[in-house]
């Protein structure tokens, strides 16, 4: 068979080049849109912006440990990174560029097949990551299993005509004979239904795990935990006249900080109060008295202390001489009026 002959659209409308050349463009649409989504983000991250760079504002690191509180399974990866700030930086970076290749390489239809592993891959980490993110839709739930699914999907179909594969084995006969270029490439490929249902099961199931853990989605109550803050307190201690305790910020809007306009310690049997902070004495905090563990810092802000999502800091403050023998309770305000607590072990 010459090339001519391979490459004429009469040549064959029943045969399996033909039949794949129609699924992958009936799935056209969803290969730009794919392929734009994650091509974009470095477009954005390194060319409209500099989100790259650990000293600007909207470093992608920072968003990056906003998805640490509610991930599912790779937490430990995640602090990892977050707690070492040059090997984060290294794997935004690669994670960019890799996120800008993947997105060009299956706008264009060059070795879609293998690119497609790629969308796969990082809708799949998204959604472990950040499923829980989403003030008022489940946004990156969404994102990422509608990734994975579309991911698969353009695996089955390959590139079609409309493909720098398509133009690479016209250019090139031989690689339609080349038994491993379909799979990594475009091209017909032999699909095997019980194979192709198994995976379609796997990644229905995967959505309906996802949606009830994250969100309660299935069955039972509807929660969004980015909706409003949540903030755990732990090992709250005085020792001698000093107050610690470690805050973490685990739920509410990635995109807005809790602002604390109280940290209180309160006997337990009397109600007066050892400590007592409101929000201007935490705008003035000095920031050497907040340890904080990850990118996303606990600040003192205009008005009150700034806690982002995902941080976790440990505070040393001034106080009193407790009384011996006395129970405190420490309590911590945020503006919306939210107040968490916590026992005060005494040292």
């Amino acid at each position: 068979m010459t090339a001519d002959t391979a490459d004429n659209d009469t040549a064959d409308t029943t045969g399996p080049a033909a039949r794949f050349d129609t699924a992958a463009l009936i799935t056209l649409p969803v290969r730009l849109v794919v392929g734009w989504t994650y091509f974009s983000a470095f477009w954005r991250r390194a060319a409209l912006e500099n989100k790259l760079d650990p000293d600007v504002p909207g470093y992608i690191g920072e968003k990056f440990n906003h998805f640490l509180p509610n991930s599912l399974g790779i937490g430990p990866i995640i602090e990892h990174l977050l707690t070492h700030p040059g090997l984060l930086h290294a794997a935004m970076v690669v994670f960019t560029i890799a996120e800008g290749l993947v997105g060009a390489a299956i706008m264009l239809g060059l070795f879609t097949r293998l690119m497609s592993l790629g969308v796969f891959s990082f809708a799949f980490g998204i959604l472990l990551s950040a499923g829980w993110l989403g003030t008022t839709c489940l946004d990156e739930w969404q994102i990422g299993i509608l990734g994975v699914a579309a991911g698969f999907m353009l695996f089955l179909s390959g590139g079609g005509r409309y493909s720098l594969d398509h133009l690479l084995a016209r250019r090139r006969p031989a690689l339609r004979e080349h038994r491993g270029f379909a799979w990594l490439a475009s091209g017909p490929i032999p699909l095997r239904t019980p194979a192709v249902l198994g995976v379609t099961a796997a990644i229905a199931a995967l959505t309906l795990l996802t949606n009830q853990y994250f969100h309660g989605g299935v069955y039972g109550p509807l929660h969004n935990k980015s909706v409003a803050p949540q903030i755990e307190i732990t090992d709250a201690t005085l020792t001698g006249d000093t107050l610690r305790f470690s805050l973490y910020r685990t739920e509410g809007a990635d995109v807005y900080g809790a602002f604390l306009i109280g940290v209180d310690v309160l006997d337990t049997a009397t109600g007066q109060h050892l400590v007592h902070l409101d929000g201007d004495d935490l705008a003035a905090l000095d920031p050497e008295v907040i340890d904080n563990r990850y990118i996303a810092a606990v600040s003192p802000g205009a008005h009150a202390l700034v806690v982002p999502l995902g941080a976790k800091a440990q505070l040393s403050l001034p106080t009193g001489p407790p009384s011996p023998g006395h129970d405190y309770t420490l309590i911590v305000t945020d503006i919306s009026g939210a107040a968490w607590q916590h026992p005060v072990a005494l040292r």
